[in-house]
């Protein structure tokens, strides 16, 4: 049986749950992500997987996952932390919900992560994702001015609003 995704109203209200791959354009679900940075300022970005059917390529949050039937915004993080880079044992810090009305639409719980870690001590699922990168403040900044197709088009809003600092 294939994973239900929580289906929402405007308000974050539960009214439903969807098989992956049947939601449709005016459904709204959740997706929790996490922005890790070092104590440098530097970025870790995540691309996402070339044989993803959403944004194949594109460069976005270290760590992100659609909510599933069943959990919450912060077991969808620590589940997807785990698999995708392989992060164990960590304590995040809740950052703001943002509705997003783009391609999708969709209500995304941000959490942030401080590591100071070697890139090698992560181990990627290559399913879901192509390359992990750190990225210093200064390279995103231009990056995002002159190449802003390679990063999602939430992530580039969030960017942006981080990197205004």
């Amino acid at each position: 049986m294939a994973d239900k995704i929580i289906v929402v109203n405007e308000k974050d209200e539960v009214v439903g749950a969807k098989e992956r791959g049947t939601v449709a354009v005016d459904d709204i679900y959740r997706v929790s992500a996490l922005w890790i940075t070092n104590s440098k300022g530097d970025v870790l970005l995540a691309q996402r997987a070339l044989t993803k059917k959403n944004d194949p390529g594109r460069w976005g949050p270290a760590v992100a996952g659609t909510v599933e039937e069943g959990e919450t915004c912060l077991e969808n993080i620590t589940k997807e932390t785990e698999e995708e880079i392989g992060l164990m044992g960590v304590q995040f810090t809740e950052g703001p919900k943002w509705r997003v009305s783009l391609e999708r639409n969709l209500f995304c719980q941000w959490y942030f992560l401080e590591f100071n870690g070697e890139l090698s001590d992560l181990k990627i699922q290559k399913e879901e994702v192509a390359d992990i990168k750190w990225f210093p403040r200064e390279d995103l900044k231009r990056l995002l001015k002159d190449k802003p197709g390679m990063f999602l088009s939430s992530s580039k809003l969030w960017l942006e609003s981080f990197l205004a600092d």
